[in-house]
């Protein structure tokens, strides 16, 4: 075992979409965190043509580093479909399998030390890149064949394991679902204004930076990405635990409004802009709301009755006119009980691919260290 040239194991591919057998639903993103995406690309309109095909056992990255955290987008398709990536992808194999193993090379690239590598050994001046050249000139340490392959079963293991939670998650999920469909059907809906209630209260002064929130189109409170260095808070308005935030302006965020329960014992500041209420809690479970706040169909909802010229809004009288299923409270704790389930276990969920993420240089280091051992 000694250092060689990962250019000497890995050949690049440059197979496109010319004849266009594969349509739009093939269209992937390639992620930072190594995995394969949707795209998030609007692609009404876009000849796919020149799109680069990923056939399984195939990689492919983003050569383009700047802007993104420091890391590089890369994924390995581990699946029996072709994809398309975008033409500025640079798409590879492994040349030979008795020499490296792909998923051995994945783990490999799933280290914090390659990302480090892939930005200090990228150049330009608008844009910073890692090149072809670049990926084939690192350097690695290659075990055994048998080695590679002992550490990737136990890569693959944990996460089959991480796999079979997660489908077991989506289940949860769809029984959630069908539940919300039932209620719709088996009830009529009534305008929700007549249980919610708008809420003004600001920052006495008594919460200081930490507690400031910025509210995500994913549902959530999130960080605030704002610079908060000599603002004054007095302003900002008071989310409780139990409250709802959100921003009516609707322009320029995917078509989604930013919209969070606190579903958190905290209390949490939201900047001026934001629209923040509850529910009278006898009547409308505040997280029943949610699970109607969380659907795709809400989206389009408030996109469709935004209104304004240079910005689109959603404002409080449209919110209140929003319908929805109101059931007996106990079913409506029923449902929630379900949800919460599944919250829970989508957290867990995360926590598990952190943990097969971050398992991939303890694995490399140990079968380096066998190989060395002997």
């Amino acid at each position: 075992m000694g250092l060689t040239k990962l250019g000497l194991y890995i050949e690049q591919s440059d197979f496109r979409n010319a004849d266009s057998l594969y349509g739009a639903d093939s269209v992937v993103g390639l992620s930072t965190q190594k995995q394969i995406i949707n795209t998030k690309a609007d692609l009404a309109g876009v000849n796919l043509s020149s799109y680069k095909l990923m056939p399984p056992k195939a990689f492919a990255y983003v050569p383009d580093t700047s802007r993104r955290g420091d890391k590089v987008s890369l994924a390995y398709n581990t699946s029996n479909e072709t994809y398309l990536v975008s033409s500025i992808s640079v798409v590879f194999f492994v040349r030979d399998n008795s020499d490296l193993l792909p998923d051995y090379l994945y783990m490999y690239f799933n280290r914090p030390e390659f990302d480090r590598y892939a930005r200090y050994n990228s150049w330009g001046s608008a844009r910073e890149t890692f090149s072809w050249e670049e990926m084939c000139d690192i350097d690695i340490d290659l075990p055994d064949i048998a080695i590679q392959q002992k550490y990737v079963d136990i890569y693959n293991a944990m996460l089959e394991n991480q796999r079979c939670y997660e489908s077991a998650l989506e289940d949860l999920k769809l029984v959630c679902d069908a539940y919300i469909e039932e209620l719709n059907k088996d009830y009529q809906s009534v305008t929700i204004g007549q249980f919610i209630f708008q809420r003004d209260l600001r920052n006495d002064g008594s919460l200081g930076v930490s507690s400031v929130r910025g509210i995500s189109t994913g549902k959530e409170f999130i960080n605030t990405k704002a610079d908060m260095e000599g603002v004054g808070l007095n302003n900002y308005k008071v989310v409780a635990p139990g409250q709802f935030a959100y921003v009516p302006d609707t322009s320029r965020r995917g078509d989604k409004i930013s919209l969070a329960l606190n579903a958190s014992e905290n209390t949490y500041l939201v900047s001026s802009i934001s629209i923040v209420f509850d529910t009278q809690k006898d009547v409308l479970l505040p997280e029943y709301l949610m699970l109607f706040f969380g659907r795709s169909e809400f989206d389009r909802y408030a996109r469709f009755h935004s209104w304004g010229s240079a910005r689109e809004t959603f404002d409080w009288s449209e919110m209140c006119d929003v319908q929805i299923p109101i059931p007996d409270i106990k079913i409506q704790q029923y449902i929630v009980n379900i949800y919460t389930a599944y919250l829970l276990r989508k957290e867990i969920d995360e926590q598990l691919k952190v943990q097969v993420k971050n398992v991939c240089p303890i694995l490399i280091k140990g079968s380096l260290e066998e190989a060395e051992n002997g």
